[in-house]
């Protein structure tokens, strides 16, 4: 098995191969990853629950959302219990982004998706994939500092493509800085690795994905 203890789980599981996610996005100049990961996962949560997937407004968290800090950043914990008290999300089209703070304009009228609660997950990677596998996208806390920098000994500016091998010193996962969409799980040579959708871009990574083992931040 890729995680010990998944049971019935398979060992690969891509919520992609489902239709459970959207295509990648990009941030811009914004530091806005925090809404493309809850965005995303509400996404996955509602095309499990109706077989549709909407593209959902980022915008309408980086102007409307009060308990996060619109492009200065946000904490995906935080940002559900606040969705809750908008009352629903609108669409991408009808909410643009624009990788900038503005005045929140949302439009109740306009609601597509709903969302009255959500959860937490233990940090044990073998349960959040469980979790995953049975239930959906996962809004996830990465250190993305080894996806971005160049050291003395490796050629690193940016992550292209393949597993990253990162050490705990390289990646500590003490160091979350970056939110991003876990949407499935794999191996390489038996080492477990977790496929990540991020909102750097289509020319940042594999297109469509950011792959990381499991064993660092």
């Amino acid at each position: 098995m890729v995680f010990d203890g998944l049971g019935d789980v398979p060992e690969k599981f891509d919520w992609r191969e489902l239709g459970a996610v959207g295509p990648i996005q990009d941030q811009g100049d914004c530091g806005s990853c925090w809404a493309f990961s809850t965005i995303g996962n509400i996404e996955g949560q509602w095309f499990k629950k109706t077989g549709q997937l909407l593209t959902l407004s980022e915008q309408q968290l980086i102007d409307c959302d009060s308990v996060d800090d619109g492009c200065g950043g946000g904490y995906p914990p935080d940002t559900y219990g606040d969705i809750v008290k908008m009352g629903g999300l609108e669409l991408n089209a009808d909410y643009p982004y624009t990788a900038a703070d503005g005045v929140c304009k949302m439009d109740r009228s306009k609601f597509k998706a709903y969302v009255n609660k959500s959860l937490v997950l233990p940090t044990k990677e073998n349960q959040q994939a469980v979790w995953l596998a049975k239930n959906g996208p996962l809004s996830a806390g990465i250190n993305a500092d080894y996806l971005q920098v160049v050291t003395l000994f490796y050629e690193r500016f940016f992550y292209i493509s393949g597993v990253m091998h990162p050490t705990h010193s390289e990646c500590p996962p003490s160091g979350l800085n970056h939110a991003v969409l876990s949407v499935g799980f794999g191996s390489e040579h038996n080492v477990p690795y977790w496929i990540v959708r991020n909102s750097w871009g289509k020319n940042w990574g594999e297109k469509v994905r950011q792959t990381k083992t499991n064993d660092a931040g």
